[in-house]
């Protein structure tokens, strides 16, 4: 996957200035050589479906912020069963996405957080935007919004929940900028709090969504919010 180093800035709706036909000089013949696009087609193919299947894109979260963890670990810390918990892990290993060391007992499991940007489309998914979809697995009012308006106005809002904290935008602004309802609005912007609270301090890439206000968002308190993957509690 690309890794551009000047993303241009994304907007409240998920898009980005750079809404023009992309320059002829970039789509040179190198960068469109079939063997490079094969290259990258994998990376994408497995994103995803990280992105079609919240219960693994939830594992894959908690392990990148949190690694190394032991499967128990993830068990424990997301409610899952034995069995589902070794059967993501072992999916996720598959896809590419986590690593597992079996040198140790228990296993340890970690992951690199991954980037997709792609600036004349545009796209940008980072571990923020995976943990917002997520938290679909536990939050009624994150999979309403997802089932309802689907994952792209998920970005759109969730660069709008920034954007609210950061008092740079009201939420009828945001419900009108992405085309939702005013109560659709307010619901998903409390309901991503997670999501902005814990990839501002742990997602490498959280200043590519929010390059002008990463530093400037007041965040409801976590504590009453039971939908934040947890750092684990391990014995000292």
């Amino acid at each position: 996957m690309n890794h551009y180093p000047d993303p241009p800035n994304p907007q409240p709706d998920g898009g980005t200035t750079a809404l023009d036909a992309p320059p002829r000089e970039i789509l040179n013949e190198d960068i469109l050589k079939p063997e490079l696009l094969a290259q990258n087609a994998p990376g994408l193919e497995t994103l995803v479906k990280l992105l079609n299947q919240p219960a693994l894109a939830r594992v894959y979260i908690y392990i990148c912020y949190w690694g190394p963890v032991s499967p128990p670990e993830v068990m424990d810390e997301l409610d899952l069963s034995k069995s589902t918990a070794y059967e993501y892990v072992d999916r996720l290993v598959k896809l590419g996405f986590i690593e597992r060391n079996e040198s140790t007992r228990p296993q340890q499991l970690t992951a690199e957080p991954v980037i997709l940007v792609e600036q004349h489309v545009p796209i940008i998914i980072t571990p923020t935007v995976l943990h917002a979809f997520a938290l679909k697995e536990i939050d009624e009012d994150v999979e309403y919004f997802v089932d309802r308006h689907g994952i792209g106005k998920l970005v759109a809002a969730l660069r709008g929940a920034g954007l609210h904290y950061a008092g740079k935008m009201t939420q009828r602004m945001i419900a009108n900028e992405i085309d939702v309802r005013d109560t659709e609005a307010m619901m998903i912007i409390y309901a991503l709090v997670p999501a902005l609270a814990v990839g501002r301090e742990h997602d490498p890439y959280f200043d590519y969504l929010f390059p002008d206000v990463q530093d400037e968002m007041d965040l409801p308190d976590l504590e009453e919010q039971e939908t934040t993957p947890a750092q684990p509690d391990r014995e000292e």
